[in-house]
């Protein structure tokens, strides 16, 4: 999809990486993004002092909202990148720096790493932020607390946000554990949410602001310019890549359940073309599917087990049906030394610290679940609340 406004030949755009071989999804829809809606929050903007949250997926069409902006003679200060950089080429954990922006000249502050809240003096001089970035919908994807972070640091000074909507490619269910803060809070789990949320990062905004959650009685002064066309039963299919390890429609699906192996032992891909839709290690009790993990250029960075023959689960082509822990469970069974499946990062991903010794009992998949039952339904009214679109229910 492209949504043009004006002519954009002679402009220098930013360059962007297709998604590439995706899994055929049903369009049952052509939403149109908050981004281009321009005519809802270009007044807003006008003779302001702008700063961005974006990345290399705030984009109108193939070009990028940075360069819209700019052509439509609104004052860009200054531009906030997130996990994996404002081009998006950073791998997982990467430091990202401090930059310029070649083709604009516009400075680029990184809010990864030590600096993952704008600071006072970053924010002086901003009138009014806006943030836009593709998410997948996952409590360990970590732009929306980048967006948590930026509404904590606007609301404590009193700048207005807008968020500017984008799909939710894994916003029709809900599973997984409600995050224990208590106990596993980080940066890849910040908020008490489940490992699928079933939100926008518009609803979760509200829901943010509605909950109390930015603390002492902060609320962030936040429009939201929502989609169109758009309902949490939309299927939808990335036309960019969200981040360098999420290539597809399939990885993106696989990514709630596959993910939790980064907790363990295991290998999940990286280092291939195809990261988040394999799981291995090098050795052969793990399956009969093999591969080499190998230094990858723009995906993966000396990759776990490089250079070794690792044998285990090929997951490209199998149905995805939603969020499991089958994946886990089976290889937790196979595995010969039980002591060293699980590393303690797996608690932060899975969100609490019971999950771990559930799946070393033995439990099932269903009695596992069984436990997040009373918090799931309580999280679902109160989600009900934050709602921007029709519900899958």
């Amino acid at each position: 999809m492209v949504f043009s406004f004006c002519n954009f030949s002679k402009q220098k755009s930013v360059t962007h990486t297709p998604i590439t071989t995706p899994i055929a999804v049903e369009q049952t829809a052509n939403p149109i993004m908050g981004a281009a809606q321009l005519s809802a929050y270009l007044p807003a903007l006008e003779g302001k002092n702008v700063g961005l949250i974006v990345n290399h997926t705030s984009t109108i069409g193939s070009i990028h909202l940075l360069d819209t902006l700019l052509l439509s003679g609104i004052n860009i200060v200054k531009v906030f990148a997130p996990e994996h950089g404002f081009r998006g080429k950073a791998d997982a954990g990467e430091k990202v720096k401090n930059q310029v922006d070649p083709a604009t000249n516009t400075p680029i502050i990184s809010l990864y790493g030590k600096n993952k809240k704008p600071s006072d003096e970053q924010l002086k001089g901003i009138d009014v932020l806006v943030f836009d970035m593709q998410d997948v919908g996952a409590r360990f994807y970590t732009y929306y607390s980048t967006m948590f972070y930026t509404m904590q640091a606007a609301a404590e000074l009193g700048i207005p946000l807008i968020i500017l909507e984008r799909p939710n490619p894994t916003g029709h269910y809900i599973d997984g554990p409600i995050l224990d803060t208590a106990t596993c809070k980080s940066f890849v789990g910040l908020l008490p949410l489940p490992i699928v949320h079933a939100l926008t990062l518009g609803e979760l905004a509200q829901m943010i602001n509605g909950e109390g959650w930015l603390g002492k009685g902060l609320k962030c002064k936040t429009t939201i310019i929502p989609l169109k066309n758009y309902t949490h039963l939309t299927k939808y299919s990335l036309p960019v890549k969200p981040s360098p390890n999420l290539p597809n429609d399939q990885s993106i699906a696989l990514y709630p359940s596959v993910c939790l192996f980064e907790g363990t032992k295991m290998c999940i891909g990286k280092g291939t073309e195809f990261p988040y839709q394999v799981i291995v290690a090098p050795d052969t009790s793990f399956g009969t599917f093999s591969f080499t993990p190998t230094n990858f250029q723009g995906m993966a960075k000396d990759p776990i087990f490089a250079n070794q023959k690792c044998y285990g689960l090929d997951l490209r082509t199998v149905p995805v049906n939603g969020f499991t822990l089958s994946y886990l469970i089976d290889l937790y069974k196979k595995e010969k030394d039980k002591n060293t499946f699980f590393i303690p990062f797996f608690e932060k991903l899975i969100g609490n610290t019971i999950v771990r010794g559930q799946i070393e009992k033995g439990m099932s998949e269903k009695e596992i679940k069984a436990t997040w039952t009373k918090e799931l339904d309580q999280y679902k009214k109160m989600r009900k609340n934050y709602l921007l679109y029709t519900d899958f229910e």
